[in-house]
């Protein structure tokens, strides 16, 4: 069958593009740091200020030259489109349910809260210090977890000296909170 007869798959799966996110728990909000938030909003206007547009003129000279069957720089143009418009999507609706909090709020506290950076040691003593982020700006290779997650939900509300009980595959581990640290609010 010629592909011009083919259908893309069509659905709700704005979610798609989310980087392989998980889903956010059922009437929770989308919580992120400011700087998340910012950085979310930034690259949701580079797509619409600057990428689309750019797309769309290489495709619109694409469809110019004819041919659309075997146009590369129309058949990939017209997908990168439509990768760009489902980003634009899965943005829109993650920033439209932000809620920014901002974690300096809690400077100098020793409780765990949203935003905090937290160091623990586990039953054989290793200690980890990872820093709880929202879902949509967590990189786990800087050590932040998702609000979500297992061991950020495992820590928040307890204190600096502080035992908690991690549910793993495993069975239960002990992690003693050693410290808490936010950021400085800013001056402005």
């Amino acid at each position: 069958m010629n592909k011009a007869f083919t259908k893309e798959p069509e659905g709700d799966d704005d979610d798609d593009d989310g980087g392989g996110l998980p889903p956010l728990p059922a009437g929770d909000k989308n919580y992120m740091t400011p700087a998340g938030h910012t950085a979310l909003r930034t690259e949701l206007l580079q797509l619409i200020d600057e990428e689309r547009p750019k797309i769309v003129e290489i495709v619109h000279w694409a469809a110019s030259n004819g041919d659309r069957s075997e146009n590369g720089d129309y058949i990939y143009g017209k997908k990168r489109l439509r990768e760009i418009d489902r980003r634009i999507r899965f943005l829109t609706k993650r920033l439209d349910i932000a809620e920014v909090a901002d974690p300096s709020a809690h400077h100098g506290s020793d409780q765990i809260f949203f935003g905090a950076t937290v160091t623990y040691a586990n039953s054989k003593g290793e200690e980890r210090t990872i820093t709880i982020k929202g879902i949509d700006e967590v990189d786990h290779l800087a050590g932040e977890v998702s609000w979500i997650s297992p061991i950020a939900r495992a820590l928040v509300k307890a204190r600096e000296g502080d035992e908690v009980t991690l549910m793993t595959p495993g069975g239960a581990e002990t992690l003693e909170v050693l410290e808490v640290r936010y950021p400085k609010p800013e001056k402005g």
